[in-house]
């Protein structure tokens, strides 16, 4: 990777120097479908692997160049799974229409999943992963999911903590480094930044640093300018970052992260509307809107060959050459 991807953010002269229309190009996550809300919130959400081969490949035509996957339960579509197998179709199907896209699965799961199996989709060989730099805390309803949708519920509702440790945080660091996954460290607040500079004191994590700031999530930093500028300017030397923002906070959270120099992640998993009132008709359509912005403000968007070399990802796509055990999805 050249290293004038991993500039400082924080330097005036060399941001004057940037802008307008000299940053370097924008890299587009979409994260395709998330670990609780399912068709119930939003029909065009995919859960199966089909549907999410499909939405990715909608969202890769405009202009995606990653793509963050949670796996679904066949046996239960609201909820995710720990089965690897199902990562596995999952990344192959999206392989196969995808050529070189980067593929990323998450390590986060939902509510459900236990520490343990967190680490089971790293088996089925992403070329990126998420991994949470700490606790999460989360209050929260689900609406009903109602027949004729698989496996229909009442409602739930969650009060839950995910209780990351530090030895937790480096040994699925360990495991990716072992297998070759670049990790997207997910930072919910600058306290986290602890956890990173151990992982990296460790040598766990190799630069460029990939951080991801998640703004407006429940127990994060608030979403406003402020608190954006304040991450930027406390990431280690030799770090690229993305910017997700929440729900109503998506487009102004990652306007303001493609303003300042960085990247940016859209799509269901974070926010089911366009505006008030007004849904996402499906993930391409979220990519759009942040690519036409993007344009706007001067900033190209990167192909995944882009994206690779700017990450530090194999120029080599992943391949998935077997075939997974067959697993039954409903209907």
């Amino acid at each position: 990777m050249s290293k004038e991807y991993a500039w400082d953010y924080t330097n005036a002269y060399e941001w004057m120097k940037r802008t307008p229309g000299n940053h370097d190009p924008l890299i587009v996550t979409v994260a395709i479908n998330g670990g609780v809300q399912g068709k119930e919130s939003n029909s065009a959400l995919p859960e199966t692997p089909s549907e999410i081969a499909d939405s990715a490949y909608d969202a890769y035509n405009a202009g995606a160049s990653v793509i963050h996957i949670h796996g679904r339960d066949p046996e239960c579509l609201y909820k995710c799974t720990d089965d690897w197998r199902v990562y596995y179709e999952i990344n192959k199907l999206v392989r196969e229409k995808c050529p070189d896209i980067i593929i990323n699965n998450t390590t986060g799961g939902d509510m459900n999943i236990t520490m343990e199996a967190r680490y089971r989709c790293l088996d089925a060989k992403p070329e990126l992963a998420s991994l949470n730099m700490g606790p999460e805390m989360v209050k929260f309803s689900m609406p009903p999911r109602q027949a004729p949708l698989p496996h229909p519920h009442d409602g739930i509702y969650y009060d839950s903590c995910t209780p990351y440790t530090y030895g937790i945080l480096a040994k699925l660091a360990t495991v990716m480094k072992e297998k070759g996954i670049k990790p997207e460290m997910e930072v919910y607040h600058p306290g986290q930044y602890w956890v990173s500079q151990e992982l990296i004191k460790q040598g766990l994590i190799e630069p460029p640093y990939l951080f991801q700031f998640v703004m407006g999530y429940q127990t994060s930093s608030f979403p406003t300018p402020q608190n954006l500028i304040d991450l930027v300017r406390d990431m280690p030397n030799g770090s690229v970052f993305s910017t997700i923002g929440i729900g109503k906070y998506q487009w102004a959270m990652t306007t303001m992260g493609i303003i300042l120099g960085g990247n940016v992640r859209v799509g269901l998993e974070d926010n089911l509307y366009m505006k008030r009132g007004q849904r996402i008709k499906n993930n391409a359509e979220a990519v759009e809107k942040i690519v036409r912005i993007a344009r706007e403000l001067g900033r190209e968007i990167a192909t995944p060959a882009q994206a690779r070399e700017m990450l530090g990802v194999s120029p080599k796509p992943s391949v998935y050459p077997e075939k997974a055990a067959d697993i039954h999805w409903p209907s």
